[in-house]
């Protein structure tokens, strides 16, 4: 089994199985009414996938709720896989600040 591709993924694949499960729906069923693949579905779940913004959107609409629910507090670079520079707008403006103050 893959690990999971970042926090983000990881909380909502949570939240994706929390509604299905709330809905006393299957894996297949919501894979079949998003259009999807079961294990492409289960794979979203366990935050093994990378979710494109469709497919968010389909997994939403299959569970009835706001794609913005699955998606709320989804945001900061601790739900980021680690990369070479996590920068912000604002660590970037602080910094440019910093620099035309010299």
């Amino acid at each position: 089994m893959s690990a999971p591709r970042s926090r983000a993924a990881q909380v909502f694949g949570r939240r994706v199985r929390e509604a299905r499960i709330a809905l006393g729906m299957s894996q297949e069923d919501i894979a079949n009414l998003a259009d999807m693949h079961v294990t492409n579905f289960g794979r979203v779940e366990r935050g093994e996938a990378n979710s494109e913004l469709h497919t968010i959107v389909r997994i939403a609409t299959a569970l009835n709720i706001d794609p913005g629910q699955l998606m709320a507090g989804l945001y900061g670079s601790e739900m980021l896989p680690d990369r070479s520079h996590a920068y912000s707008v604002a660590d970037f403006i602080a910094a440019r600040r910093e620099h035309e103050s010299r």
